[in-house]
């Protein structure tokens, strides 16, 4: 098996399913359904995908052998880039239009099942998904193409600043995905540790999800 596929699959379908968005709540809607509820089912397609390669994630065999110093830098880092996230909101460095996702029932109050499956997917099963694609992959692969061989220190500064930009872009708000896949790819680069920069992912999408629910600012889900 190439091993690109078992890092790439997961997070390739949680993009095109969100890209058949439209699609899925005409579909939803026609059948008196809430639409909402396609988040909870691609993220569940993405987990069952990443128990189905698990095995061929030999960088996330390591996580006994993380110092205690490393995952207070990833709790550090994953704040840093949060309070970043909800103050770069400003239209030169977002692309703008996206309503986010809101909870809330029609008579205003949240639904915790919808709630809590954003909050969950977003925090235990996204972050693990796009950090295999973006840093134990891409970043490697832009250094050499046979990127399990490439000890992550070593990948250098222009494949994490290529694949930063490309994770930014993903983002509406470009800017503040970009550095947040600087931060990411650093730690990732730094710790040697995959768990590092999925734990920081995961404080970062956390934080934001109890700010949102918070504070109503549905745009940044």
């Amino acid at each position: 098996m190439n091993p690109a596929l078992p890092r790439a699959a997961p997070f390739i379908v949680f993009v095109a399913t969100l890209a058949i968005e439209p699609m899925v709540d005409d579909v939803a809607r026609s059948f008196d359904q809430d639409p909402r509820w396609w988040y909870a089912l691609r993220v569940a397609l993405v987990l069952g995908l990443l128990v189905w390669f698990r095995k061929s994630y030999a960088e996330l065999g390591a996580l006994p052998g993380l110092r205690a110093v490393d995952w207070l830098l990833a709790i550090a880092l994953g704040a840093a880039i949060f309070v970043l996230w909800i103050n770069l909101d400003i239209k030169l460095l977002t692309f703008g239009g996206a309503p986010g996702y809101d909870p809330r029932s029609q008579l205003g109050a949240t639904d915790f099942g919808l709630a809590a499956s954003r909050l969950v997917g977003a925090t235990l099963v996204i972050p693990i998904a796009e950090e295999l694609f973006w840093r134990s992959f891409l970043l490697r692969w832009l250094k050499r193409r046979d990127f399990l061989e490439v000890i992550p220190s070593d990948a250098g500064f222009r494949p994490l600043a290529m694949s930063a930009l490309l994770f930014g872009l993903e983002h509406d708000l470009w800017f503040a995905g970009l550095l947040a896949g600087l931060g990411y790819g650093w730690a990732y680069m730094h710790t040697r540790s995959l768990w590092i920069a999925i734990g920081a992912h995961a404080v970062t999408n956390a934080m934001l999800g109890v700010w949102v629910l918070t504070t109503g600012n549905w745009q940044f889900w």
